[in-house]
């Protein structure tokens, strides 16, 4: 059965209660009803440099603004995006299997939805506000994919600094990291800081970020992969606006202050005590051990997939390879006589 089958019936009941989200994705404007391999009118690409691991589902991002409007950038680690921004991010393994949307909608809030394509590739459809798991999809983890609930993208969305994610001064630096994984590559026609400029898409951008364009601050590339990887996969909820996550671990970068913020990230999980005990342990491990990331709270969580221990907690079902191989490579070149952190 395929997977629009499969949501029928939910859908009608579902999405139709809430039709705020239109039904088809094409009526979100990403593309023009019968031409999926086209993009709408002033529907923009974009790759952010430091991409969330989702199994490893090949993914394409889209931007729109509405015409005459501009994001303003005078707070360069959240952008207050205008009345009518739209987002959306399509996730494909064999073939397109989601796409994400988001807008930005008349009140100032935030609507969340998910798209899920018919088997032909020809629109695809809202799916449940709740919803699906385990669809059959090929080349998933174990064959087996889950739409997400929308509670379950307000978890992520909202806890950072503003609810678009991937789409800032650092992600969209020209100043690119070598170190991120092989697949992140952006394409000609994507957006970045100094094309948001020359097309008037952004104002009060500090000019000193396009003189000197954001990245982040690190002893050695290495690091500085490292950081921005989790920056990506984890400064959403590990941050200090106002995290969800529950305890002081700092992952997010600033680019106001680079050196700053790269003190702030190590301060708060170098040597720094955690909670979380693997099991068999005597006693708590701290979130990264320096030259031991095997005594690393941070590493532990990142191998791990069991539902009690993994990190990050939702939306993956299989581990990094690339990600925990170089988290584990950075720790292992810290220097393991630092003193704790206070």
């Amino acid at each position: 059965m395929t997977g629009a089958a499969m949501l029928a019936g939910a859908v009608a009941a579902d999405a139709r209660a809430s039709a705020d989200p239109p039904l088809h994705l094409h009526e979100t404007g990403l593309f023009a009803a019968g031409s999926p391999a086209g993009t709408g009118p002033g529907v923009m690409p974009f790759t952010p440099q430091y991409a969330l691991w989702s199994d490893g589902a090949a993914k394409r991002r889209w931007l729109y603004l509405p015409p005459g409007t501009q994001i303003d950038a005078a707070n360069p680690d959240a952008w207050e995006f205008p009345r009518g921004t739209r987002l959306w991010k399509e996730f494909a393994h064999d073939r397109a299997v989601e796409t994400r949307y988001i807008e930005r909608r008349a009140d100032g809030t935030w609507q969340y939805a998910t798209y899920l394509w018919n088997a032909d590739g020809s629109d695809a459809v809202l799916a449940p506000v709740r919803g699906v798991r385990a669809m059959p999809v090929n080349g998933a983890p174990d064959g087996r994919y889950d739409i997400p609930a929308q509670a379950d993208c307000a978890v992520c969305h909202e806890g950072a600094a503003v609810p678009v994610l991937g789409f800032g001064a650092l992600q969209l630096s020209p100043d690119r990291d070598p170190g991120t994984a092989p697949a992140i590559l952006p394409g000609a026609d994507d957006l970045d800081l100094q094309s948001l400029v020359s097309r008037g898409l952004i104002r009060n951008l500090p000019p000193a970020l396009l003189v000197r364009p954001p990245r982040i601050a690190a002893d050695t590339p290495t690091e500085r992969a490292a950081l921005g990887y989790l920056h990506g996969n984890c400064g959403h909820c590990h941050n200090d606006n106002g995290s969800p996550a529950p305890v002081g671990l700092i992952l997010a970068q600033s680019v106001a202050d680079a050196a700053a913020s790269r003190e702030q990230v190590r301060r708060s999980a170098i040597n720094a005590p955690s909670r979380f005990r693997p099991q068999g342990a005597a006693a708590p491990l701290p979130i990264i051990k320096p030259a031991r990331p095997d005594e690393s709270v941070l590493g532990i969580r990142m191998r791990s997939r069991n539902p009690a221990v993994q990190m990050p907690p939702l939306g993956t079902h299989a581990v990094d390879p690339f990600g925990t191989a170089l988290i584990e490579r950075w720790i292992s070149q810290l220097k393991p006589h630092k003193e704790p952190q206070s």
